[in-house]
């Protein structure tokens, strides 16, 4: 399949998964319009500068999650927005205040440009296992795990597990307004 003459845009490009979707995308022709926290820094770009087809077809973007808008023009004129972007923070103090609440709200940042612009026909959150895996439900070869299985957020704080992505309810509501919503989980 061949993305000749289209426009995606991958949030968070600079990391592992968002790096492998921009060196797809541009391998079928796609123009990618990568975001990332700095353009300039080239610990961060460097690797997606390199990749074949960057030259032509790759767009670096400066964007914050947690600002409101600042993905508005960026998504303008995409056929569809790779959203990987999250907080990463490995020593954390308050789960909920320093990953979660962040998480949220820049999804919910990204969701709202993207329900902005009319060229935007698909959106494809990623996320981690952690967004299905904390639940009561049994474990096992046989399961099948879908959209119902949303880690509990109960039981995640009776358990003590402090990774769970809750934006489940939020990306159903922008479902409704008539957005094909797709989850990945890495």
């Amino acid at each position: 399949m061949s993305g000749e003459g289209k426009v995606v845009c991958v949030t968070g490009a600079s990391g592992y998964i968002a790096s492998w979707i921009v060196k797809f995308l541009l391998q079928r022709g796609y123009t990618v319009r990568a975001t990332v926290r700095d353009p300039s820094d080239p610990k961060k770009v460097d690797h997606l500068i390199k990749l074949d087809g960057a030259k032509e077809r790759l767009q670096l973007f400066k964007a914050d999650l947690l600002e409101q808008g600042s993905f508005d023009s960026i998504v303008e004129g995409c056929d569809g927005v790779f959203h990987t972007a999250s907080p990463v923070r490995f020593v954390i103090d308050d789960p909920q205040a320093e990953l979660i609440d962040p998480a949220v709200k820049g999804t919910l940042n990204v969701l709202k440009s993207c329900a902005k612009s009319p060229s935007v026909k698909r959106v494809v959150l990623t996320s981690s296992t952690s967004a299905v895996a904390f639940n009561t439900r049994p474990k096992n070869p046989g399961v099948i795990v879908d959209e119902t299985w949303f880690s509990d957020p109960d039981f995640c704080r009776e358990s003590q597990v402090s990774i769970v992505f809750p934006i489940q309810n939020e990306s159903l509501k922008l479902v409704k307004l008539g957005y094909a919503i797709l989850m990945w989980f890495t």
